[in-house]
């Protein structure tokens, strides 16, 4: 209740008649009285001033009601107003959204964009748009046929949008299958309640075939006299207005292709086969954002040949050797001529002929070539090389446009048919000396050949043939002159083998021709006398070596050498020498027998001694000759073990017990006998009440204190060490320990 004035009430729509406010009568008004937008459910009771509705409002008929309330007194006259009462209408949730179709149709494309709407369903809700009454949602409840896990196609809850799903855009087939129905709900209240009202409709889609699909390899003839750029093919995308361009494979200078606003692909200038007969590149499909619409097309180019390039002579003279006695039909040779334009192609295919022959004699016709291969043969004769040395050919070789003469010169080669001849069939004898240096020329001997010179068949190849087992000597040919150089191949000697009676024979490298065979004419003798020369000793060996242990026992025999005169003479040793030692170690008995001496020299430090021995002969010192005889030492374990003193042990005082320092163990026998120490403390001196050892490692140990009253004073401490080698040797140490007071570098004063 209350006076009347200007009043707004909000009012729910529906929910049937009801009481809004009561206007208190302020006297003299007696009465009230309501116009405006009453809508025959809206009144005041005059006399009581009660504003109500008899019925429901509608907010979706009217949203807004406006009253003018006045009061009246009893005469009917206005008392106070007329005061304006709004009443607005408050919507309720109570009409279902609704679709703007019955059905919906769409279309897709193969390979879409994954997110890309290719259609929109719409629907509308009566309800205040500026509630969640109106806030709509949409969603596929369905989805007809669904082949796989996931669906096929996506909508926005928002806008209605279709799309396909990354799955779709890949699986999306029209060979598989065209037609799809989904059943797409909307929800209003934004879909968040479960009373919200829901409608559904048939979204039938169908799908076509991708728009974006490369093209077949494009074939674009070479050398084209087309004004360009010259259209050669069409793209077009999924989607309209993108944005078309072009990307290289290969790394090209220039790339002669483009590509037009429209998806039109153009080759910019005429292409050259021979220069590149293949062309791959990338055509790609942008949005205004520079976002791929597509995955890349691969282009590619095929460039045609045209006969456009004449046959070339692999070589600008061919030459050809023929043999006097080849037979009619052989073949003798080949010429070689290519072709640019596309290979196993007509275009590039090739026919040979002989133009000419010169000389054309004794036939004009003495060769065939073959006119798809270029092989040349012989007609029906042998060559003859008193006819013609040589033969001039001019050969026309063809392709179906153009004609290349390629020239070839047929050289007649003499054939091997004469054997070497000797100018003498017995050079007689040479003497040489037996140190007579390898590589000596003794003789030089000489024969002929009637052949070509300068030819296989003409150069002559000397050999001993008889009385040289050893390959002692060897004859080495002069090719511009045919002499042979008969040399010292090795070593003479004159007590293996005083003369050497020689047959050498004479041949060619070249076979000889059938029915020719070399005989006594190529035969010569020579006998070497060999003379004898007073050679020092020879020992059987340049070094003798052998090993024993260091403890070897005095006089113990080590080796045995052997040396021998070659003319049979006496020998004796002259020398026996152990480094600068003067035979403080070994000793030359008899037979070449060596003594070890004076074992006490005999120690690790030196492992390997060289012993120098000289034998000569007996009546001619001069003649003398040297051996090395080496001793390896090997080590034993004759050494015991010692505490390394290299810094003195000390405590700083006044102690606490329980200090310690490291130790080492030492041993001058080799690694192998001492690799484990052990450590120990011998049972005087009071020494294990004292001090405690115990092992580091396989060299060190750590000796400690075992309590606090030590003096400052040098303490003997007995430590037994053992270097357990074979055998194992057991040492007892008495190590200075000092207990003293320390400087500041923690040293003892």
């Amino acid at each position: 209740t209350g006076p009347l004035q200007d009043m707004d009430f909000s009012v729910q729509e529906g929910g049937g008649p009801r009481i809004i406010h009561q206007f208190m009568l302020e006297p003299p008004a007696v009465s009230f009285r309501a116009s405006g937008e009453k809508a025959g459910i809206i009144d005041v009771e005059p006399r009581t001033g009660i504003l109500y509705i008899n019925g429901s409002l509608d907010w979706e008929t009217k949203q807004v009601h406006k009253l003018q309330v006045e009061s009246l007194d009893k005469t009917g006259k206005t008392v106070k107003g007329p005061h304006t009462v709004t009443i607005y209408v408050e919507d309720i949730n109570d009409n279902p959204p609704e679709f703007n179709q019955t059905k919906y149709y769409g279309v897709v494309r193969q390979n879409s964009r994954p997110g890309k709407p290719f259609m929109y369903v719409h629907a509308t809700d009566r309800d205040d748009p500026t509630t969640l009454h109106a806030q709509l949602s949409y969603s596929i409840l369905h989805h007809f046929p669904n082949p796989y896990a996931e669906m096929l196609f996506q909508i926005d809850n928002a806008t209605g949008a279709i799309s396909p799903s990354r799955k779709g855009s890949y699986y999306l087939d029209p060979l598989k299958q065209d037609t799809f129905i989904l059943v797409v709900s909307v929800k209003d209240m934004a879909g968040r309640t479960a009373n919200a009202f829901t409608s559904s409709v048939d979204v039938i889609i169908t799908v076509k075939e991708s728009l974006w699909k490369a093209p077949p390899i494009i074939y674009i003839k070479e050398n084209s006299t087309q004004v360009h750029p010259v259209n050669i093919s069409k793209v077009q995308s999924n989607e309209p207005g993108v944005i078309y361009g072009i990307f290289e494979k290969e790394k090209l200078p220039r790339l002669p292709f483009s590509i037009s606003e429209n998806g039109d692909i153009y080759v910019t200038q005429p292409l050259d086969r021979e220069e590149k007969d293949t062309y791959t590149f990338f055509v790609v499909s942008k949005d205004k954002t520079g976002e791929l619409v597509d995955k890349p097309l691969q282009i590619h180019i095929v460039v045609q040949d045209i006969n456009d390039n004449p046959p070339v002579c692999q070589q600008d003279l061919t030459v050809i050797e023929v043999q006097e006695n080849e037979k009619g039909g052989s073949n003798i040779g080949t010429v070689f001529a290519t072709d640019m334009d596309e290979k196993d192609s007509l275009n590039s295919r090739l026919h040979f002929q002989i133009q000419s022959q010169e000389p054309e004699f004794p036939l004009k016709n003495l060769f065939y070539i073959q006119q798809d291969t270029g092989t040349l043969q012989l007609t029906g004769r042998s060559l003859n090389k008193r006819d013609s040395a040589k033969y001039f050919l001019k050969v026309l070789v063809t392709d179906s446009e153009f004609e290349t003469i390629c020239n070839v010169e047929v050289h007649v080669i003499d054939i091997n048919d004469q054997i070497p001849i000797f100018k003498s069939s017995d050079y007689g004898s040479v003497t040489v000396a037996e140190d007579i240096p390898i590589g000596s020329v003794i003789l030089e001997i000489e024969a002929t050949d009637a052949d070509e010179p300068a030819t296989g068949s003409s150069l002559i190849i000397y050999q001993v043939k008889e009385g040289d087992p050893n390959n002692t000597l060897i004859i080495e040919t002069d090719s511009e002159t045919n002499r042979g150089f008969i040399k010292i191949n090795r070593a003479l000697d004159f007590e293996k083998m005083p003369v050497y009676n020689l047959v050498i024979n004479a041949t060619n490298p070249e076979p000889l021709v059938e029915g020719v065979q070399y005989n006594t004419s190529s035969l010569t003798k020579l006998r070497v006398f060999v003379t004898n020369v007073d050679e020092p000793p020879v020992f059987q060996r340049l070094v003798y070596s052998t090993e024993v242990s260091e403890d070897i026992p005095v006089n113990t025999l080590v080796m045995t050498v052997d040396a021998y005169d070659p003319e049979g003479d006496s020998v004796r040793v002259s020398k026996v020498v152990l480094k600068d030692m003067q035979r403080k170690y070994a000793q030359y008995l008899a037979c070449g027998k060596i003594l070890f001496l004076q074992k006490s020299y005999l120690l690790v430090e030196e492992e390997i001694y060289s012993i120098e021995v000289a034998v000569s002969e007996l009546n001619n010192a001069a003649q003398e000759s040297k051996a090395f005889l080496v001793l390896h030492l090997r080590d034993v374990n004759d050494n015991y073990p010692q505490i390394a003193t290299d810094y003195p042990t000390f405590f700083c005082y006044p102690v606490s017990g329980g200090e310690r320092t490291l130790i080492q163990a030492t041993d001058a026998d080799e690694q192998f006998f001492y690799s484990k120490f052990t450590f120990s403390l011998a049972d005087e001196l009071n020494a294990r009440n004292n001090w405690e050892i115990s092992k580091f490692n396989a060299t060190h140990a750590y000796l400690s204190l075992k309590h606090a009253n030590f003096e400052e004073k040098v303490y003997d401490v007995p430590i037994i060490l053992n270097d357990n080698g074979k055998p194992p040797l057991e040492n007892k140490v008495n190590l200075k320990v000092s207990i003293c007071k320390c400087s500041s570098e923690n040293s003892c004063f």
